[in-house]
C-alpha cells in the first residue's frame, strides 16, 4: 500500500531520510519549507465541499505559497525585512499558506491568538513591535493585508532569505499575554523528537487505508496546535482535515467521512465527548448501561495486553457509534484531564495519551507507554531527547533543552532562556514517567492550614447534573479558606438545586473535605466563557471575590409546583431529548443555547411530541418552539389538549 513515503519501504526509513537531510543543511525555515513540500503528490489538506471532498497536494500548496509570497512582498514593499507581520486567522489551508508566505517574504509571523480580546492582542502587538497584519477584517490600527488578495502574484523563485522566527502568544489565562519566539533550530529539535516517538510507539504511526490524517481541531496559532499537530506531521507530508465548525455533529461527521486517524485536543473536548457518550449509553436503558459497566470493570482487572485485546472486541459497537474505526491515536494536553476520561477512551479501545508542553517550552513529552498504569494515571511520559526535566524542592517541574523558545517577551521585557525554566507546575516522577498535579499558584490553604490542590480534589466533588466545579480562595468573609463553586443551569428548579446541594455535601464528606471547605456556592451559567478552552481559575476567583458571579439559592429559583401538567409533560420531552433531568430544564430554557441540544435531537423530540399529542408540528420549526413554554402554548393553540 502506498503511504506517500517518497519511494522508501518503511515509515521509519522515510522519516529518518528527511531528518538526515535536515541535519545536513542549515536548520532554518527555508530548509524546513523545502523538505516539508518535497513530496509534491501527497495530499496536504482535505475539506468537504457539498457531496465531494476537495484535496490539495503539497505541490499545489507550494505553488500557491510562491505566488502569495510575490504578492505579499509587493503589498508590504515599505516594510523592512525581518519586521513582524501578524496573522489573524482561524485554521484553514489559507492560514498555512499565509504563514509560509510571510516567512518566505522575509518577515517574522506573529500568530494572533484569536481567543484573546482585542485589548490583550494590542498589548502583544506593542510588545512584539508588529508592523502589519494579514487579516480578513480586523486591522488593530496596523496596515492590513487581505489574505484573499494574495493569490494573484507571479510564480517567481524564492530567492530572498526567509524570516528567522515564528512568534506565538500564550493562552491568556494569566493577567497578561506572553509572546514567545521560535527559530528553525528549535523546530528542528522538536521535529527530531517526534521521530523518537515514532520509533518507540508503533501505534502513533499507524495509517488507515494508506493515509494518516489529522483533524485540524487545535488552532494552529496555539503552540500545541502549531508544533504537535502542524509542524510534526506536515514535515513528514501527512494530511490535515478541515473542520468547518465546532458543532458536535460536524466533528463526528468530518471524522467519519474523511477517515481521520489522529485527533489532538484539549481535555475539555475529551471530557465533553465522554459525558455525551455516557448519556447515550444511559438512554439505551438499564440493561445496556449495566453491560457497559461490567465490561469496563473487566477491562480494569485484565493485564495490559489482554485488556487491549478485550477492548478491541468488546467495545467495537461503542467505537462505531462514536468516531468510527479509522482512529489510530489521540493526544490530550494543555491542562489537567480527569482519570475517568482517560479510562473511558482507552477502555473502549482507542489510544488516548497525555502530553505536556507550554508556550515557552514547546512540546516536551507525552506518554507513549501502552500500560494502563501510566495512561489511566494521567502521566505525561518521559522528557523527549532534546528536553530535560527536574523537580525542585517545592515540587515544581523545571525544564531545559534545545526545544525551548529562543526568547520570551513579557510586559514588554525580552528575556532569553538561561538554565532551567520553572514551569510552576507541580509534578511527581515514577520510574522516569512524570505526572502533572496542577499549578503551584492554584494551591489553596484550607480551613485546617493544609494546602489543597484543586486538580486532585475537584473530580471527587462534582455532583451529577452540574456543569462543573472549581475551588477558589474565599474572600475576607470566608477567612480565605476554599470555596467550592458549583456551576448549574440558570433555569434549575428548586427541587433540583436541593438535590444537587445534598449530593455535593455528601461528596465533600466522602472526600474528607468537611471543615476544609468553607462554603459551597451554586453559580448560574457556564464554568467557562466562549473563548476559553480550559478553566480559568484566576478569572473565576477574581469574579467570585468581586461578587460578579450570579449565585443561586433555593429562594431565587422557581418551585416545581408552579408548572402546570402540560408544561411539565413538555419539559419531560425536552429533558429526555438532551439527557437531562426534568429539574434541569426550566419553562423558558432554550433547547439549543441552555439545554445544549443538537438539531438532530430537536427533530427527534418534535417527532415524539407529534406522536404524544397527535398534532402536526412545522417541519422547519417555528419561532417560539425552542422552549418548553413555547411548545406548550403551540399545543394549546392547535388543539392538542
Amino acid at each position: 500500500m502506498d503511504y506517500g513515503l517518497g519511494g522508501y519501504g518503511s515509515i521509519n526509513a522515510f522519516v529518518e531520510s528527511k531528518l538526515r537531510r535536515f541535519s545536513q543543511r542549515e536548520r532554518s525555515f527555508r530548509t524546513m519549507f523545502d523538505l516539508m513540500f518535497s513530496e509534491s503528490e501527497n495530499v496536504m489538506y482535505e475539506r468537504s465541499e457539498g457531496y465531494r471532498i476537495k484535496k490539495t497536494t503539497y505541490g499545489q500548496a507550494k505553488d500557491d505559497i510562491i505566488r502569495m509570497t510575490s504578492s505579499l512582498s509587493e503589498r508590504a514593499a515599505g516594510l523592512p525585512r525581518g519586521s513582524v507581520v501578524g496573522l489573524y486567522m482561524e485554521n484553514s489551508l489559507l492560514f498555512i499558506e499565509c504563514l509560509w508566505a510571510i516567512l518566505a517574504a522575509g518577515y517574522r509571523p506573529l500568530l494572533f491568538n484569536m481567543r484573546l480580546s482585542d485589548e490583550v492582542l494590542k498589548e502583544a502587538i506593542r510588545s512584539a513591535e508588529c508592523r502589519a497584519v494579514v487579516s480578513r477584517q480586523k486591522d488593530f490600527g496596523l496596515p492590513r493585508i487581505d489574505p484573499d488578495s494574495l493569490g494573484d502574484g507571479e510564480k517567481n523563485d524564492l530567492s530572498s532569505p526567509f524570516g528567522e522566527e515564528i512568534l506565538v502568544m500564550s493562552s491568556g489565562t494569566t493577567s497578561h499575554v506572553k509572546v514567545c519566539a521560535y527559530t528553525g533550530s528549535e523546530f528542528y529539535h522538536q521535529i527530531h523528537d517526534s521521530f523518537n516517538i515514532i520509533k518507540k510507539c508503533r501505534q502513533v504511526k499507524k495509517h488507515c487505508d494508506g493515509s494518516l490524517k489529522l483533524l485540524a481541531f487545535l488552532p494552529f496559532y496555539h503552540v500545541f496546535g502549531l508544533i504537535a499537530v502542524y509542524i510534526w506531521f506536515a514535515f513528514f507530508s501527512r494530511t490535515f482535515v478541515h473542520l468547518p465548525d465546532m458543532a458536535p455533529e460536524t466533528i463526528v461527521n468530518t471524522i467519519r467521512r474523511h477517515k481521520v486517524t489522529h485527533i489532538f485536543a484539549v481535555p475539555l473536548f475529551w471530557e465533553t465527548v465522554h459525558a455525551t457518550a455516557l448519556k447515550t449509553i444511559e438512554r439505551r436503558g438499564e440493561k445496556t448501561r449495566a453491560k457497559f459497566e461490567r465490561a469496563m470493570k473487566l477491562y480494569d482487572r485484565l493485564p495490559d495486553g489482554a485488556a487491549r485485546a478485550f477492548s478491541r472486541v468488546a467495545f467495537r459497537e461503542v467505537r462505531d457509534n462514536l468516531f468510527g474505526g479509522s482512529i489510530r491515536f489521540m493526544i490530550t494536553g494543555g491542562s489537567f484531564i480527569p482519570p475517568e476520561t482517560m479510562r473511558f477512551f482507552n477502555g473502549i479501545g482507542y489510544r488516548l495519551a497525555n502530553g505536556y508542553g507550554m508556550t515557552e517550552i514547546g512540546i516536551t513529552s507525552f506518554e507513549i507507554s501502552p500500560k494502563k498504569k501510566y495512561l489511566l494515571g494521567c502521566f505525561v511520559g518521559s522528557p523527549m531527547t532534546y528536553a530535560e526535566y527536574s523537580i525542585n524542592e517545592d515540587g515544581e517541574l523545571l525544564v531545559r533543552g534545545k526545544v525551548i523558545a529562543s526568547y520570551v517577551i513579557e510586559n514588554g521585557v525580552k528575556t532569553s532562556p538561561d538554565g532551567w525554566f520553572n514551569t510552576h507546575d507541580l509534578a511527581e516522577e515514577e520510574d522516569g514517567h512524570f505526572r502533572i498535579l496542577g499549578r503551584r499558584d492554584d494551591l489553596i490553604v484550607s480551613g485546617d492550614g493544609e494546602n489543597v490542590n484543586p486538580n486532585l480534589v475537584e473530580p471527587l466533588l462534582c455532583p451529577a447534573g452540574c456543569g462543573g466545579v472549581c475551588l477558589v480562595p474565599g474572600g475576607p468573609a470566608d477567612g480565605a479558606a476554599p470555596v467550592l463553586l458549583v456551576f448549574v443551569n440558570k433555569f434549575i428548579s428548586r427541587e433540583k438545586l436541593t438535590s444537587v446541594s445534598d449530593e455535593t455535601k455528601e461528596l465533600v464528606a466522602r472526600a474528607g473535605m468537611t471543615g476544609r471547605i468553607r462554603k459551597i456556592a451554586f453559580i448560574a451559567g457556564p464554568i467557562m466563557t466562549a473563548d476559553e478552552f480550559k478553566i480559568n481559575r484566576r478569572r473565576l476567583a477574581d469574579e467570585y471575590a468581586r461578587g460578579v458571579l450570579c449565585e443561586v439559592t433555593p429562594e431565587s429559583v422557581a418551585d416545581e409546583g408552579e408548572r402546570d401538567a402540560l408544561l411539565s409533560e413538555v419539559i419531560s420531552h425536552f429533558a429526555a431529548a438532551v439527557g437531562k433531568d426534568g429539574g434541569d430544564v426550566a419553562p423558558d430554557a432554550d433547547f439549543f443555547l441552555d439545554c445544549g441540544g443538537s438539531s438532530l435531537e430537536y427533530f427527534a423530540m418534535i417527532s415524539a411530541l407529534r406522536e404524544t399529542f397527535g398534532i402536526p408540528f412545522p417541519t422547519e420549526g417555528e419561532k417560539g418552539l425552542n422552549t418548553p413554554r413555547g411548545v406548550a402554548d403551540f399545543i394549546k393553540r392547535n388543539g392538542g389538549v
